[in-house]
């Protein structure tokens, strides 16, 4: 009994694997996760991470080794000699070795200015990703709901096949008895044969688009793998999470940090300096002999008069400010009516299925007529086919419908940022 329960569970596992299912949001997140672009974002905080540190190093003291020598073809002279003093005039080649630290004190806050911007820089940067992967997600929603509603259509053709297979029996029941000719079946393994040619073209075309499916996610989605249709429920019509709108945001919001740099490039600033050196002539210029020397103080800069430039600069950004403005109006009009699209589309399909249950139920009573009086003789094969094939058009138009209405919900849903 136990080795018996072992096999159950090993054949039941083997089924669930043989039949992996692959959901919508599956489909999402595995092209979040593999598509090339997805790793820009990665890419990017790398890249910003040493941007940072570059600009950090200003607060650390800059370092220089100096060195230089040179003749002058005139040097200073003394007109006037005092008794008892010997005073030479300098050399004509002169030469100079130093070391000099600079250390910056104060700036304004513009190296903060900076990172900030940086990090604003970042923050756009990675929503543009995320702006162009979310866009992906309509080419996703094509190319799933195409291969589910090719599966659809396998699983009524099938369906079909097997009633018909059911039909030919018991109409050829009826030609060994000599209640029907043996036109009757022939006629009917003729359409099977046709529903044979249907089931591999279907299968053909949804083989196509679910290597277009995995060649889109960047992972692989073998024969055996079953499309779950979105359960997607009542559409909602308060808020909107597009991504865009968010990049709209932060890009204004870093062009506000490109002005903060720019206020702070007028700041004045404050740096401490040290030499220390090695030269003929040395600090003492009356003096020609090689002598070490250094000297340590403050320095201090402001540029008070820039010509306007910083105010034209600002006045640049506010219209780059104006023009993103004008871009996030122009998307918001565009994306309303691409929600009001996705709604009556959804509107429109919901009064189709309605009406595709009607028919439906009207289709199979036919049906059932049809084949007693096919099996009584009263009708022909041919007769019987007619509202065969009748009754499953209508499913695959109701199929097909209610793929589409899926589709549009899950349309509506992506135009609004869910």
């Amino acid at each position: 009994m136990r080795f018996l329960s072992v096999i159950i569970i090993f054949l039941l596992t083997f089924s669930v694997e043989a039949q992996h299912i692959l959901s919508l949001e599956d489909s999402y997140e595995l092209a979040e996760k593999n598509y090339p672009l997805a790793r820009k974002v990665e890419l990017l905080g790398d890249k910003t991470t040493a941007e940072v540190a570059e600009i950090q190093k200003d607060k650390l003291p800059r370092i220089d080794l100096n060195a230089q020598a040179h003749y002058q073809s005139e040097v200073i002279s003394f007109p006037l000699q005092l008794p008892n003093t010997t005073m030479e005039a300098p050399n004509k080649d002169q030469y100079r070795a130093s070391l000099d630290v600079n250390q910056l004190i104060y700036k304004g806050g513009s190296i903060d200015a900076r990172l900030a911007l940086k990090e604003a820089e970042l923050k756009a940067s990675q929503q543009e990703v995320a702006v162009d992967l979310y866009q992906l997600k309509g080419r996703i929603n094509q190319l799933y709901f195409s291969v589910l509603l090719l599966q659809e259509q396998e699983i009524l053709l099938l369906s079909k096949q097997k009633q018909l297979q059911s039909q030919i029996q018991e109409v050829e029941t009826g030609v060994k008895y000599g209640a029907l000719l043996a036109s009757s079946a022939d006629i009917l393994k003729a359409e099977l044969l046709k529903i044979d040619q249907q089931l591999v073209q279907v299968r053909a075309d949804k083989k196509k688009l679910r290597e277009n499916l995995a060649t889109l996610l960047y992972t692989e989605i073998d024969e055996n793998v079953i499309l779950e249709k979105p359960a997607i429920g009542e559409i909602e019509f308060t808020g909107n999470n597009r991504p865009e709108l968010e990049l709209f945001d932060l890009k204004k919001q870093q062009l506000e940090a490109s002005k903060e740099v720019i206020s702070k490039s007028t700041v004045p600033s404050l740096s401490g300096f040290a030499q220390a050196g090695y030269g003929n002539p040395g600090l003492n210029m009356l003096d020609n002999s090689f002598q070490d020397f250094y000297m340590v103080g403050l320095r201090a800069s402001w540029n008070v008069f820039d010509w306007g430039k910083n105010k034209e600069a600002k006045k640049a950004l506010d219209i780059s400010q104006d023009i993103i403005e004008t871009e996030k109006e122009s998307f918001v009009i565009n994306n309303n009516i691409e929600l009001q699209e996705a709604e009556n589309e959804i509107l429109k399909m919901k009064q189709t299925i309605a009406t595709d249950n009607e028919i439906l139920a009207i289709r199979e009573k036919v049906i059932k007529a049809s084949a007693s009086q096919l099996k009584n003789g009263v009708i022909t094969s041919s007769e019987y086919l007619t509202e065969f094939n009748k009754l499953f058009e209508s499913k695959i138009d109701q199929k097909v419908h209610e793929i589409q209405l899926a589709l549009a919900r899950a349309n509506f849903r992506l135009a609004k940022g869910n």
